[in-house]
């Protein structure tokens, strides 16, 4: 299926909305079309909530960028952006699991200087000795007039969820006879 911008983004936030907390931008912010928060706690007590053995808080943001072409320098102020910006989103401390940070670029064209950063971007970090859990930056960018989808190493579960999202054909259930 071919896909125009803005199709493509509606059918990801369409995929997005079961599990996420959606906050859509208007026209003044653009490239940022969205942002889509995921919290997740998880935790073990002994009788008690007071007793609690364990806690795991885990929590993703990604953010959606509706650009025209992908150049490098705008790649690189959009990852700056959604890097400070879910870095302020995140709660670090004790309980925190994970933090997954994913700027998903959709684009009609991406630059070969653009590619190129998008798959050497590798941002990792640990907190206190990862007592305090770890945060991971994925990023991916979806060319719509080649139906393309690249990312850096750490976004790799990334595109195989928009390419389920995107391309997988719906299969026909067979009813009863």
């Amino acid at each position: 299926m071919q896909y125009t911008r803005e199709t493509a983004i509606g059918r990801l936030l369409e995929s997005y909305r079961a599990y996420y907390n959606i906050i859509m931008f208007e026209e003044e912010q653009k490239p940022l079309t969205a942002v889509c928060e995921f919290f997740e706690c998880s935790e073990r007590y002994v009788l008690t909530r007071k007793a609690n053995l364990w806690s795991a808080n885990c929590e993703e943001f990604i953010y959606l960028f509706d650009i025209e072409h992908l150049t490098k320098a705008e790649f690189e102020t959009c990852r700056d952006f959604a890097f400070e910006d879910g870095m302020k989103r995140a709660h670090i401390g004790p309980g925190h699991m994970y933090t997954y940070i994913t700027p998903v670029f959709v684009c009609d064209t991406c630059g070969e200087d653009a590619r190129t950063a998008l798959k050497k971007c590798r941002i990792y970090k640990s907190f206190h000795f990862s007592l305090h859990g770890w945060m991971d930056f994925h990023a991916a960018v979806l060319e719509v007039v080649d139906n393309r989808i690249s990312t850096n190493r750490s976004g790799k579960c990334v595109e195989k969820v928009m390419k389920n999202v995107l391309f997988q054909k719906k299969k026909k259930g067979r009813g009863f006879l």
